[in-house]
Parts: C-alpha cells; sequence; structure tokens
C-alpha cells in the first residue's frame, strides 16, 4: 500500500481521499408514511408504504392549473410518466435510517420535477405541505419549473432542466464516493429524450467504464422510454432510440427490462433488484430499461402525439372532469376541498372582473416575434433558395414549424440534441444549402458553443432561431433562462447576434439575412453566422414608425418624445425589452421628460454613429436595457463602442447583476425585481435628467 498522507492513499486502482466536511442542505427522512399510500411487496415478502402515482397525478393536475392561472405555463405529460417510478425510488430512498447516507438521488428529467414535488408534500419532506403546491412556479415559491437547488437546497441536490445536463453529474457524485469510500448508491432518474443529449450518451459510455476499474460507487440509472418528446413521438420525427438502450450491455450496464413502467409493484421491485444488484457488484452499473405512456391517466393526453407534454387545460372549470378522470371518480378529501377553493376563486375573480371592466380600448395586434421567422424561410424557399431546416425538438416552440409542414422534404428533426443540430447544420452549409437550426437560446448558446465555433471556423455558417431569451421563460426558471446568450456568442468571429423587437422585424430580418448569405456564397464570400434572439410572449406586430424602413446594421429610432422637452434622454433595447422601453416612454411623457428610444437590433455590433446623433440631441444622456448580465452584454459592448469613439456620456446600464433567475408567473414580475421594467427603465432616465 502506497503512502497515507492526509487521508490519501494511492496504490494502483486503490484510491483513496477524504473530502472538505460539508453538512448536507438535503431534508432527512418524511416525518411519516405518505398521506395518501399504497403498499408494495418488498423482494424479502415485507410490505412498504409508498406514495400514491394516483396521487401525485391529482396534484400535479391541480398545482398545474394554478400556475396556469396566474399565466405560467406547466407539465403534465412527464410527471404523470414517471409517477410510479418516483413513488418506487422514493420509497425505497425513504426506508433506510438516514436516506442520506444510503442514496443519493439525481433527477435528469427536469421537467417531471413538479411530480417528485408533489410526492414530496404528501410524504411532508421538508415541511413541504398541499398549500405550498399551491404556489407552484410564482415568484415567491422555491417550487420552481424546475429543480433549482440554489432555491430549494433542502429538496433538491442537482438542479436540473435541461435534458441531459445532470446524469454527467451524478457519475461525479458517484465517482467522488468511490473516492471517499462511502457505499452510497447513485440513482439517476432521465427519460428517453434526455438519453438523446451528448452529455448523457458520453455519462453512458464513461460510468461503466470508470465502474469496472473500481472508481464508481453504486450506481442505478432508470429510464423512461415512452418514445414520446415535445413535438411527437421519438421514432417517427427523428429515430428510434431502441438500439442505443440495447446497446447498453455492450458498453458495460447491467439492464433489468421494466415492460409496464406504469404498474407501480412491476417498477418497484425492478428497481430495488437493481440497487441490491449494484449494491453486490459496484463494478456493474444497472440501467432500468421501463417502458412508460407519457400523459397516463387521462385518455386524451395519452393519445396525443405529445403526451400532453405541457398543460392541456387554461379554465378552471375544464379540471374537474380532469382529475375525476385521474381518479376514477369524485374526488375524496382533501383533494375535494381544494378544486372546489379553486372553482370558488375563478368564479369571484371572473365577476369582480367583469364589473370593473373599462370600455375596450382599440386592441393593438400582437404576435409572437417568432412567428416572423417561418413566413421569410417559406418566402424565400418558394423563391429557390435551398432552405434547410434542422430542428432540435422544439420547432413548435421557436416559430418555425410552419416551414416543416410547407416543405417537408428541406425538413429535419435530429432529436433532443442542440450540439449535433447546430454541426449538422454546418454540414448543410458546406455544401451549398442555407441552414436555419432552431431551439431555445438557453440551450442554443450552451450545448452549442463549440458547434457553432467550430461551424464558423470551417466556413459552414449557419442561421439560428434562438427563443425563449432572457427572462421570457419566466415560469421554467434559471436553468431556461438565457441571460448570458450575448456573452457567450457575440465574441465569436464572423458571428452576429440579431434581436428583433416585433414578428414583422423577425420576418424581414430573416429574409434579409437569407439573401445575404444566398449572395455572399454566390460571389464566393464566407457568410457571417446570424442569431436570432427572441423572447417567447406576444408583442405588437410592429414597433416601426410610419414611413421608417429597416436597414442592417442600423439602430431604428423608434419612438422619439424630445420635441419641446428640456429634459431629454436616449434609451437603447432590442428584443423583447423594446416594448417594455415604450411602455416607459409613455410614463415619463406624461411627467414631461422626453425619451428617444433606439432599436439597437444587433447587440455585438452596435450601430455607434445612430446612437452619436441621438445622444447629440439629449445632451449625451444615456440608458442602456436588456435581459441579461450585464458582463458582456449589449450596454456594454455599445458603451465601450460609444467612448473609443469619443462620445462623452451620463449613463445607466440596466441589466441583471450577477444572478440566476427564478420562476415566475410573467416576465415582468422578474424584470420588476431586477429593476429593468417599466419603472427600473423611467427610474434611470429620471436620475439622469435631474
Amino acid at each position: 500500500m502506497g503512502s497515507d498522507v492526509a487521508g490519501v492513499v494511492v496504490a494502483g486502482e486503490d484510491r483513496f481521499c477524504k473530502g472538505l466536511e460539508m453538512k448536507s442542505p438535503l431534508a432527512g427522512n418524511p416525518p411519516g408514511r405518505p398521506q395518501f399510500a399504497v403498499q408494495v411487496r418488498r423482494l424479502d415478502g415485507a410490505t412498504l408504504d409508498v406514495a400514491s402515482p394516483r396521487a401525485t397525478r391529482i396534484m400535479v393536475a391541480m398545482m398545474n392549473m394554478h400556475a396556469v392561472l396566474g399565466g405560467a405555463a406547466a407539465h403534465w405529460g412527464g410527471p404523470s410518466a414517471f409517477a410510479e417510478i418516483m413513488s418506487a425510488i422514493h420509497g425505497l430512498m425513504f426506508s433506510s435510517a438516514d436516506w442520506r447516507e444510503a442514496f443519493n438521488f439525481v433527477n435528469d428529467a427536469g421537467h417531471t420535477e413538479n411530480g417528485i414535488y408533489a410526492l414530496k408534500a404528501n410524504y411532508g419532506f421538508a415541511g413541504l405541505t398541499l398549500e405550498d403546491l399551491k404556489h407552484f412556479r410564482s415568484i415567491k415559491s422555491k417550487l420552481t419549473g424546475h429543480g433549482e437547488s440554489h432555491l430549494f437546497p433542502e429538496g433538491v441536490m442537482v438542479s436540473n432542466g435541461p435534458l441531459g445536463s445532470s446524469i454527467s453529474i451524478a457519475q461525479g457524485v458517484a465517482m467522488a464516493d468511490a473516492l471517499a469510500r462511502k457505499e452510497r448508491v447513485t440513482v439517476c432518474a432521465i427519460s428517453d429524450g434526455g438519453m438523446m443529449e451528448g452529455e448523457a450518451r458520453e455519462a453512458v459510455a464513461a460510468i461503466p467504464g470508470f465502474a469496472a476499474r473500481g472508481m464508481v460507487a453504486p450506481f442505478v440509472l432508470v429510464i423512461s422510454d415512452n418514445n414520446t418528446k415535445l413535438s411527437g413521438r421519438i421514432d417517427q420525427d427523428a429515430f428510434s432510440m431502441n438500439p442505443s438502450f440495447e446497446a447498453l450491455d455492450a458498453l458495460g450496464w447491467e439492464v433489468l427490462r421494466c415492460p409496464n413502467g406504469n404498474e407501480l409493484q412491476e417498477v418497484f421491485t425492478v428497481i430495488e433488484t437493481a440497487v441490491e444488484s449494484a449494491r453486490r457488484n459496484p463494478k456493474k452499473p444497472v440501467a432500468v430499461w421501463a417502458k412508460t405512456i407519457k400523459g397516463i391517466g387521462v385518455e386524451a393526453t395519452e393519445k396525443s402525439a405529445s403526451g400532453g407534454h405541457g398543460y392541456p387545460l387554461s379554465k378552471v372549470d375544464q379540471l374537474r372532469a380532469f382529475v375525476e378522470e385521474i381518479n376514477g371518480g369524485p374526488l375524496e378529501s382533501p383533494f375535494r376541498e381544494w378544486l372546489e377553493q379553486m372553482e370558488a376563486e375563478a368564479a369571484a375573480k371572473a365577476a369582480k372582473a367583469s364589473a370593473a371592466a373599462p370600455a375596450a380600448k382599440p386592441a393593438v395586434k400582437k404576435d409572437k416575434i417568432q412567428a416572423g421567422f417561418a413566413r421569410a424561410m417559406i418566402a424565400a424557399a418558394k423563391k429557390g433558395l435551398p432552405v434547410v431546416s434542422v430542428s432540435a425538438d422544439l420547432q413548435g416552440s421557436t416559430g418555425v414549424a410552419p416551414f416543416h409542414k410547407e416543405f417537408p422534404q428541406q425538413s429535419y428533426e435530429v432529436g433532443v440534441a442542440e450540439a449535433n443540430m447546430i454541426s449538422v447544420g454546418g454540414g448543410f452549409s458546406k455544401q451549398g444549402y442555407i441552414p436555419v437550426v432552431d431551439t431555445f437560446a438557453q440551450f442554443g448558446v450552451t450545448k452549442g458553443a463549440l458547434p457553432l465555433c467550430m461551424a464558423t471556423l470551417s466556413q459552414s455558417p449557419v442561421l439560428a432561431v434562438f427563443s425563449h431569451i432572457g427572462f421570457q421563460d419566466a415560469a421554467d426558471g434559471a436553468s431556461h433562462q438565457a441571460l448570458m446568450y450575448y456573452a457567450m456568442s457575440g465574441a465569436i468571429p464572423h458571428v452576429q447576434v440579431y434581436a428583433p423587437a416585433s414578428a414583422e422585424e423577425a420576418e424581414w430580418a430573416m429574409g434579409e439575412a437569407i439573401e445575404r448569405f444566398a449572395a455572399d456564397r454566390k460571389a464566393g464570400r464566407t457568410p457571417d453566422s446570424v442569431l436570432f434572439f427572441c423572447g417567447r410572449e406576444n408583442f405588437p406586430v410592429s414597433v416601426k414608425p410610419e414611413g421608417a424602413a429597416y436597414a442592417w446594421g442600423k439602430a431604428m429610432v423608434v419612438a422619439d418624445t424630445t420635441a419641446g422637452k428640456s429634459k431629454t434622454a436616449v434609451v437603447s433595447a432590442n428584443g423583447s425589452m423594446v416594448s417594455v422601453a415604450l411602455r416607459a416612454v409613455e410614463k415619463l411623457a406624461a411627467e414631461g421628460v422626453g425619451v428617444v428610444v433606439l432599436n439597437n437590433a444587433i447587440a455585438n455590433r452596435p450601430d455607434i454613429q445612430g446612437h452619436r446623433d441621438a445622444l447629440a440631441r439629449a445632451g449625451g444622456r444615456l440608458v442602456t436595457v436588456e435581459e441579461h448580465q450585464r458582463i458582456g452584454g449589449a450596454g456594454a459592448t455599445l458603451v465601450t463602442g460609444l467612448v473609443m469613439a469619443g462620445v462623452a456620456l451620463q449613463v445607466k446600464v440596466l441589466a441583471v447583476e450577477g444572478e440566476f433567475g427564478q420562476s415566475a408567473y410573467t416576465a415582468d414580475e422578474l424584470y420588476d425585481k431586477h429593476g429593468i421594467g417599466v419603472e427600473g427603465i423611467a427610474a434611470a432616465v429620471r436620475g439622469l435628467v435631474g
């Protein structure tokens, strides 16, 4: 045996090293059996009370309804598919004397975290109650859209959300336990969609490899295989995952099949067997391959192509039939009272709103910004330009689905694999096509950063639609909120980052980018990659003043209320924040303060001259605003450019100050919290003009 220095022993593969002493923030065992329990049989013949999957589904439906009434989105299909799996895992863990000493639990199916919240409230784990579930996804709740350990450390070990992002952390956790000679079992739950991600595939290859060398503590991977992703059936839209799962055995996993993943006793027996096997032989990790049904519990969502991925209800009067179908009849107490309370509150709210309704104002036509992208892509393809769409499951959310419908022969779905999507797009570019890739901004810039670099370095540029920027993905929480997208992509050479403020601008800008791409190729030049960033909510279809014209690289004046006013300033914004700035300008105009609002659309190549001209009329007073970190953001880039150009400034940069986001019902709540909303902009202008 080698020397033992400060608790470290190394001799060949015999490793030992103590980590720093850290008290686990995770709550200990729940106080007792679940309030809503069912019994399962253990391998030794004993019985065990575990959380009722039916109760989990009812609670998920009810808490989702609260979120929807608040203006947020929610998930139903995933947690319904996982209900039996999670009941089995947690029942087994909580049967230990101290589950924290016996197990690590990592959930890599982040969209199912609400089912785990419901299960934990059933147990009273970490003090959770049914009342806590009613605030799910609200700005005042720690029960965020996906599991966030920075907000709920007593209940969430590893933050999740982006699929495939947590299994590798679980690998590290188990390797650390092996190094410390702790025999805890790491259990990681993941979906078949998550298994398509590159990170997951790397971990799936690495875990058994390291385990065979004695470098991984007992490890159990539980896969929910329902052949369903957000946009439809995996094997029909992309490719079958069966060969990948069948290959687990060859990679070194012991594979236990569970054909009926929504039959609780079968699931429990398989998972208990997996845990015992992993404990007996840590050198052979165990994968449970469970066939599940996404959306199970309600016939309509079971049959849905997406498995009811989101939440299919929008009104309280739809809820009773939904939960009674889950329950198989009328609800018992306390769910009955919960439902009646929600129905009564909704009726009272509707009556109050009707009584207080003001005279109707002319409606401002609104649409999602991303709606313009597909229109431009379709128009370009109809002109004969070789536009192809390469998507990673989110084309319905990013707005490019109409192109897939119109030009299916030029559309590709690579599955839940953003890095692969961008690289595939680069391959199409190399062969003379104009590729448009699409996903949420947070996934595009994190998982796609290296592929974007390599595609650009290989003279294979792409166009990208990266939606749900900043706090626009309010309800999903920090893991989905892209607050670093300019900083992560704007410094890549030959890449332009463009944030249109309206659907009209998105349509013009995408059309212009496609034409510029084609013209550069025809002239023998390599085009720039253009990454389009946009929000998710509805905005005015156009913010372009009458008579104005779009021009690539020029900051458009979208409002000017300075005429006749002595107190003036410039507000520079882009994307979703342009509409917020315009609301602030209305407020300031009523106070006698004039503002020039500039749409600084190309954040990493700002129009310095346009800003110089506007500032000359406003005494050099500038407020920049963005739903992005201040470091590396549009404001920092603009101010640097203006100072280098010799422009004298009085400036306030409004942005997020080094914090992650959190769940909220609406983006406006988060804008206000971080000082970038209407009042934050108005206050910054007031501060400059005195």
